[in-house]
Formats: C-alpha cells, sequence, structure tokens
C-alpha cells in the first residue's frame, strides 16, 4: 500500500476542481476495465468527474459493466484522449507498470504529460512514478483499488457500482478465484463486494455466458489439436490467422483459451500461441501451475513478461518456428 504520508498526500490531492484521467493498459483485459471503472465511481462518490481512457477497444464480454460504453477509446477519439491526458492534473495508472504498455499512442503522451502520476498495479518491475502502489502478491489491481479505498478511510463510499466492477476485476484475473495467488484476502474484499451489491450470478453469466457458436467451434479446434510435451507437462495450443477469420473472430474470443490447457492432469505449464490478425508477429500466453515461473521464462525468450503463473510474450518469427523455439527452450527448463 502507499505509504501513510502519500494516502494523506492523494487524498489532499482528489479536490472537485482537479482535472483527473484513469488510463490502463493496451488490450485492456476484465481487471483493466474492472479496475478503471471501480476507481472513476467511487471519485464520483467523493464528488470528482474523471474520465477514462483505454488505448484501444476491449472485448464485447465487459461492455455489460455500467457505463463501459462512455469510456474514451483512444484508438478512435485521439484529439480527445490525446488532450485529456495532457491536461489531466492527476493521471491514475492501473493495471499496467511502464508506459510503453499502453501502446504507441497513449504511451508516449502519459510520459509527456505534466500530471500527478499515480501506480495502482500488480505486475513486476514498476517505472517510477510520482506515487506508486505496486505488489505483485496480489491476484488483481481492483482488489488494489479496494485497499487504497480502505487506505482514505472511505468503503462507506463503495456502491453497488464500485462493487460490481470490482468483483468483475478480481474475478477474471483470478480465473474465477482458482489461481494461487487468490488469497484470504481476495475472499474477504469480495464478501464486502457482495454485500455492497454485487451479484455473482449476474456476473458471472454476463462476463462468460456470452459465447457465440463461432467462439465455441475456434476452441473446438484448437482442443481438437492440443499437444503435450516435456513428458506430459506443457501443452501447446495455437491458431493461424486464416482459422481466426474463418471463424469470425472478434476482439476476446481467445480470452482464457490458454486455461484449457492447464486443466489436462499433470500438466504444470500451458502456452497458446496465436498469430496476429493484422501484423506479422505471435502472440503468445502462458499460464502455469505451483512455482512454475512463466514471466521469468516470458522475459528470458519472447520479449514478454508478467506474473509468475501468467504471463505473455511476442515472437516476430513464424507460428511454426516459434513453437520449435518453444519446444527447444522448455525442454531445458527444471520443473
Amino acid at each position: 500500500m502507499f505509504s501513510p504520508t502519500d494516502v494523506s498526500q492523494i487524498k489532499n490531492l482528489l479536490t472537485p476542481d482537479k482535472k483527473i484521467v484513469i488510463v490502463t493498459h493496451y488490450n485492456p483485459d476484465g481487471d483493466a476495465i474492472g479496475s478503471t471503472l471501480g476507481l472513476k465511481f467511487f471519485l464520483n462518490a467523493k464528488g470528482l468527474e474523471p474520465e477514462v481512457i483505454v488505448p484501444n477497444d476491449f472485448p464485447k464480454f465487459l461492455k455489460w459493466m455500467p457505463e463501459s460504453k462512455k469510456i474514451t477509446i483512444a484508438e478512435y477519439k485521439r484529439q480527445k484522449a490525446g488532450e485529456a491526458i495532457y491536461n489531466a492534473d492527476i493521471i491514475f495508472i492501473l493495471d499496467f507498470n511502464a508506459s510503453h504498455r499502453a501502446g504507441n499512442l497513449v504511451g508516449p503522451w502519459i510520459e509527456k504529460a505534466k500530471g500527478i502520476k499515480i501506480l495502482i498495479d500488480h505486475h513486476q518491475m514498476p517505472e517510477a512514478f510520482d506515487f506508486v502502489y505496486s505488489d505483485t502478491t496480489i491476484p488483481a489491481t481492483s482488489q488494489m483499488v479496494y485497499h487504497f479505498i480502505q487506505a482514505l478511510g472511505e468503503t462507506d463510499l463503495v456502491n453497488q457500482n464500485i462493487a460490481e466492477c470490482l468483483y468483475t476485476g478480481i474475478m477474471t484475473d483470478t480465473g474465477g478465484f482458482r489461481f494461487r495467488s487468490t488469497s484470504a484476502d481476495t475472499h474477504r474484499i469480495v464478501a464486502n463486494l457482495i454485500e455492497k451489491g454485487a451479484d455473482p450470478a449476474t456476473i458471472t453469466s454476463n462476463t462468460w455466458d456470452t459465447n457465440t457458436v463461432q467462439r465455441l467451434k475456434l476452441l473446438g479446434l484448437i482442443l481438437s489439436r492440443i499437444e503435450l510435451t516435456k513428458d506430459g507437462k506443457v501443452a501447446i495450443l495455437w491458431l493461424k490467422r486464416e482459422e481466426l477469420q474463418q471463424f469470425g473472430f472478434q476482439k476476446g474470443d481467445t480470452e482464457a483459451f490458454v486455461n484449457y490447457g492447464l486443466s489436462i492432469l499433470g500438466t504444470q505449464m500451458s502456452a497458446f500461441f496465436m498469430e496476429d490478425m493484422y501484423e506479422d508477429f505471435i502472440k503468445i500466453s502462458f499460464r502455469s501451475k505451483n512455482q512454475v515461473d512463466v514471466n521469468q521464462f516470458s522475459r528470458n525468450f519472447f520479449n514478454g513478461g508478467g506474473h509468475i503463473n501468467a504471463a505473455g510474450g511476442k515472437s516476430m518469427k513464424s507460428l511454426e518456428e516459434t513453437i520449435e523455439e518453444f519446444k527447444e527452450k522448455i525442454e531445458a527448463e527444471n520443473f
């Protein structure tokens, strides 16, 4: 958590005359949208009017969330987003640890902005900002936003909108509360959010019961050819660009596909390789169990990073070459 001095200073900064922007990372996920909207509604409850900005569009399965359609998407409204960041007195940086993670458009705007920058994030190796709350042991930035509200002594302001958004962020970033970083404290906070109006059944249905037939067919394809390596400890999944096109791919359609590899008995790691729809690179998702550190593995070999049990990477080689490189590297790992 922020130091008591930092909390006091931030609290004094949060006055109605301030122009406040809340921004998250490129390709926003459930925790990114949940934490930014949750913080927005909290600041609204304090009488402030922050603006939420995301670098690019986010999946449809998150657009049920309250006021999600009022979020400014920088790739669509470049001038509005750029001016808001440039003119902001305070910029909250949520769910990413370095400016470049906001993409080639928003990242440089953040670096050049004069406003006070406040980081709340759970990824490793954060950049230096004016105020930094970084904790890699916490499973979701949405949980950290709740801790921030607690530190301000203002949990009485948590309403149903805040509760729904933060619950969604925690639920999605913990894989439905199944990842090992999910703590007793996580469940206590979730209980508080339920008491404030977050309905687990409704949120789960709105978020995850949104499959299209095309998405399920895409999932069926990837599962039909799943491959195991390293004596059955590692699962490999992959998709080509033409397959995405064939099944009418939409943003978010492959969300959580990588997790299916970990559901196989005996696996310790799952790797999902996908050709980008528009550019010539391979997007990689890693998931693992126990002490298998996919964050360091991705940093070492695939230009990525993240958490111990969940990380992403990128390769400029072909899909086939990337998978072969992965097989070679993973065989040398000790687990």
